[in-house]
Parts: C-alpha cells; sequence; structure tokens
C-alpha cells in the first residue's frame, strides 16, 4: 500500500513467521538498507559481505516478500560530521535475491 508521500511500508519477517519492525522507503531497497543497518557490524566491508544475512521485508498490505542478502560494518563517520555525531559509524549494504508470495 503507498502512503500519501509516495512511500511504502516493509515488515522484517522472521524464518518462523513473526513480523516485526517496520520499514519505509519508496522502493524496497531502500527499507533493506535501513534494515541492515540494525544488523551486528563488523570491521570492515570485505568482512561484513562474507558474512551476509538473509532479511525478508514483506509489502503491507500485499502477500510480496523480497528477499535480500544484508550485511553491516563500522566505518570512520566523515570529516564535516556535525558535532553530535560520534567517531564510528555504522554503514550497511543489500543484495536483492527475489521475491517470494505468501499462501496464507
Amino acid at each position: 500500500m503507498v502512503r500519501e508521500d509516495g512511500k511504502r511500508n516493509f515488515v522484517l519477517r522472521e524464518e518462523n513467521g513473526t513480523e516485526s519492525s517496520v520499514f519505509s522507503g519508496s522502493m524496497p531497497r531502500q527499507a533493506a538498507l535501513k534494515a541492515a543497518r540494525r544488523l551486528d557490524p563488523v570491521d570492515s566491508e570485505d568482512k561484513a559481505r562474507e558474512q551476509a544475512t538473509e532479511i525478508r521485508l514483506r509489502e503491507k498490505g500485499t502477500d510480496k516478500v523480497h528477499i535480500f542478502d544484508a550485511w553491516a560494518w563500522v566505518d570512520d563517520a566523515p570529516d564535516d560530521k556535525p558535532d553530535w555525531m560520534e567517531g564510528d559509524i555504522t554503514k550497511g549494504n543489500v543484495s536483492k535475491q527475489g521475491i517470494e508470495h505468501l499462501e496464507e
């Protein structure tokens, strides 16, 4: 279901079928990137990519489940960071694996 501002809501789906956090984005990848940043980060992108985790996002109002491999790593904050920002930040990336349709 598309919201008035053009964004869609996606629910993080666990392996057992339970659904928890909601992420919004205009595209499924945008929501998946937000979900990826919540993973436990490792110290480099190369290591993180090797330890990719599968995440499943169900688009609210539909039976579509978007499947991604996701990984997160810790990186230095940019030089022009605001004063309140800490020295390290968590970055994430995803790779789409496909779409499944629920049969519930």
